[in-house]
């Protein structure tokens, strides 16, 4: 099964005494490309956060964000307080005045606050990487819902070719039918005696140079590896891409040498279709 490129996943949640939201956002990008909104405090954990998105969702433009919010009465910094008696001492022999008054002049002074370094709470930590497992699980499932759509798009472009390439089969012995008449009135129009072994060698060249079965066959391959690939149980967007492109060059070469108006018609509606599976095939895992 496929999978899309374009996903979404939020976990949030609440302890004691903070609340912890991890988002994921995934687009399209033909390399894994992965862009980190996290407090400076957990930045030392950034490489390990990465490995476990980038083992778990391999390709796409993934924008990770981690919020902390303090909810509780949590904080790193405490009132240092010997150093404010010592202002509110200093303060008082300088020029009197109430206690409330003197603690609001001594806590604006340096040093006032201490404020310790804080280190990660590796409960914490386990808490985050949970998190982040829970929001690539929901990014996963919505992924696979989009790649169910574009499964269904897909087959119906095959489908679409498939029926085209069987009447551009039925039609080949048509088309090969009105080289010889072609050719016939073309050298009548010359006016000019034409050997006829050398005639019959002309109208073998042209035949071969028209034939088209080796093209037939090649893209009935291909567009047969294509579904059997797209049903596999990995999402592979690359290969669908290579035989994509193989697909093209098949339909390309029956083009040119069909040389028949008809067939034509029906190699432009299979480049259509071909190209619709391309573009959706840019957001494919």
């Amino acid at each position: 099964m496929i999978q899309s490129m374009t996903g979404f996943g939020k976990h949030v949640i609440q302890l004691p005494t903070k609340k912890i939201t991890v988002e994921l956002k995934s687009l399209n990008s033909k390399n894994l490309d992965i862009n980190v909104r996290m407090p400076s405090l957990y930045r030392e954990k950034e490489l390990d956060l990465r490995r476990i998105i980038a083992e778990a969702l391999k390709r796409g433009k993934i924008d990770f964000g981690l919020y902390v919010e303090i909810t509780g009465d949590e904080t790193s910094s405490e009132v240092n307080e010997g150093v404010v008696k010592q202002y509110m001492k200093q303060l008082g022999a300088i020029a009197k005045g109430d206690e409330i008054h003197l603690l609001e002049m001594a806590l604006r002074l340096p040093d006032a606050l201490k404020t310790d370094r804080d280190e990660i709470d590796e409960e914490d930590y386990k808490v985050i990487v949970d998190a982040l497992k829970n929001s690539i699980e929901k990014l996963s499932a919505f992924r696979s819902e989009e790649g169910q759509v574009l499964e269904k798009e897909f087959q119906e472009r095959i489908t679409e070719m498939t029926d085209l390439l069987n009447r551009v089969k039925e039609m080949d012995p048509e088309r090969l039918a009105s080289i010889r008449p072609r050719l016939q009135k073309a050298v009548e129009e010359l006016k000019t005696e034409v050997d006829a072994n050398r005639f019959e060698q002309e109208l073998m060249y042209y035949l071969e140079k028209y034939d088209i079965t080796e093209e037939k066959v090649r893209l009935q391959n291909h567009l047969n590896y294509f579904t059997e690939t797209l049903r596999s149980a990995q999402s592979n967007g690359k290969k669908l891409a290579f035989i994509s492109q193989e697909i093209g060059r098949e339909i390309n070469t029956i083009g040119s040498k069909a040389n028949y108006a008809a067939m034509q018609q029906l190699v432009v509606q299979m480049k259509d279709s071909l190209e619709k599976v391309k573009e959706q095939m840019l957001n494919v895992l």
